[in-house]
């Protein structure tokens, strides 16, 4: 087939999954795979060659994505359960003061979102809030835009979270590269999207704590006053994986080959072995030490693995799009264009997620997709391991700006803050398009520099 005929295969496959793709992760999943058959069959590539495309697309990416999202599902459950979350707030809100207290908040959602999938730490977290805004009589806003912002950024950019792991796996990305750009792209982000921003909207738009929580008395007694772990153990045991991620990369960077230092850290540094050690460290400081038996901790490892497994077919079924789209000759398109046009990589990775975020909301789905279609272009441009972690967060920052009414994030802060839709998008949108446009100027900034 011509490359022009390729193109508008493409074209089509991508209108073809935006329609498919409505609201539920399982649709996604449909919607990748059907996508990928098409382009398969109207490039002309033979029946057997887009089995193997899929077996290799859908193998290639789990034999990652799969151990590094279980492990972190399973060491973010036995942190919500043990109250470790509640732990990292309550004592960063007292040690802040309440003059810095959404600073403490944005802090608290930034570190608790590694472990912790967003809308679950939102649950976990969202009583605070509510007793900030009955006692200072403040906006719910004020105290709520910082948490949010910081649960919002390290859910797109820090892994082990979902959509940035599954990026990284995709593009082949260096965890390492991926998690420092992250939090560089991260921290300023946070700051603007929560504390500044959430003083501004404060003023503007009073928001009191729902009518249905009041009605249900939510009281934060029995919420503070339970036994908790300490703040100290909790913050250690979610930084010692980015901590062994992050030095395997460096020293990867400074030592030699060969090097017996290099070749220990490149093995307890890799992300399983770094999430297996705290993963286990876990099951024993928060789980066996805190007075949980064996079966216990397995009932808690096993429930934490329901919402991991959709997630991982989907980055699957992202991995059989990709892998489709360069067997199928489109890579090779898609890769002579990028090299003939002036338009910088990054770029193009943040518009096309953009495009895709917009069309269909969900953030995760609008990343490997993203993710897909950039990965053939790198099979002929070269690009270096640093720049691959740049692009990974470029993608995470499209993905995140402009949430409206088809992001299921639209709807639950929509009802935890008692929010019109309107409010919702002069709140939420806002937040979460001040954080991906933020997050995409400071990553195409350090691309500058980076060749």
């Amino acid at each position: 087939m011509s490359s022009g005929g390729l193109i508008i295969v493409t074209i089509l496959a991508i209108s073809l999954l935006l329609f498919l793709v409505m609201k539920s992760k399982l649709q996604a999943f449909v919607a990748l795979l059907i996508s990928s058959l098409f382009i398969g069959i109207a490039s002309g590539m033979e029946l057997q060659e887009i089995i193997i495309s899929i077996e290799e697309g859908m193998g290639g990416t789990l034999g990652f994505i799969a151990v590094v999202v279980g492990l972190g599902a399973m060491f973010g459950e036995l942190l919500r359960v043990s109250g470790g979350a509640e732990r990292l707030a309550h004592t960063l809100v007292n040690k802040f003061g309440e003059g810095k207290v959404q600073w403490a908040l944005g802090l608290t959602g930034f570190i608790v979102a590694i472990p912790i999938f967003l809308d679950v730490a939102l649950v976990i977290l969202v009583p605070i809030i509510y007793s900030l805004a009955q006692k200072t009589k403040k906006s719910l806003l004020y105290f709520g835009m910082p948490l949010l912002a910081g649960l919002a950024v390290t859910h797109s950019f820090v892994p082990p979270t979902p959509g940035p792991i599954a990026v990284a796996s995709v593009l082949n990305a260096d965890l390492g590269w991926v998690i420092l750009f992250g939090v560089l792209a991260g921290i300023p982000a946070m700051v603007l999207a929560g504390p500044v921003f959430g003083r501004y909207i404060g003023r503007k738009i009073h928001v009191k704590v729902p009518e249905y929580i009041v009605e249900n008395e939510f009281n934060n007694k029995e919420y503070e006053e339970k036994e908790l772990p300490s703040f100290l153990l909790v913050a250690v045991l979610i930084l010692i994986p980015l901590f062994l991620i992050i030095l395997n990369t460096v020293l990867g960077a400074v030592l030699p080959e060969g090097n017996g230092v290099r070749e220990l850290f490149t093995f307890i540094g890799h992300p399983f072995v770094a999430l297996t050690i705290s993963t286990l460290l876990t099951f024993y400081f928060l789980g066996t030490k805190r007075g949980y038996t064996k079966e216990e901790i397995q009932k808690i490892a096993t429930k934490s693995l329901e919402p991991a497994g959709i997630i991982i077919l989907i980055t699957g079924a992202g991995g059989v799009f990709k892998q489709t789209l360069i067997n199928s000759g489109v890579g090779d398109v898609l890769g002579n264009m990028m090299a003939e046009s002036s338009m910088p990589l990054i770029v193009l990775a943040f518009i096309i997620a953009t495009f895709v975020r917009v069309a269909q909301g969900s953030a995760t789905v609008a990343m490997i997709t993203a993710a897909g279609l950039i990965a053939p272009v790198l099979e002929v441009v070269d690009v270096s391991a640093p720049m691959l972690g740049l692009l990974v967060i470029s993608i995470a920052s499209g993905a995140t700006v402009f949430s409206h009414v088809n992001d299921s994030g639209f709807w639950l802060v929509n009802r935890f803050f008692g929010l019109t839709e309107k409010e919702t998008l002069q709140t939420w949108t806002v937040m979460e398009t001040i954080i991906g446009f933020v997050g995409f100027g400071v990553v195409f900034g350090i691309s500058l520099f980076i060749a």
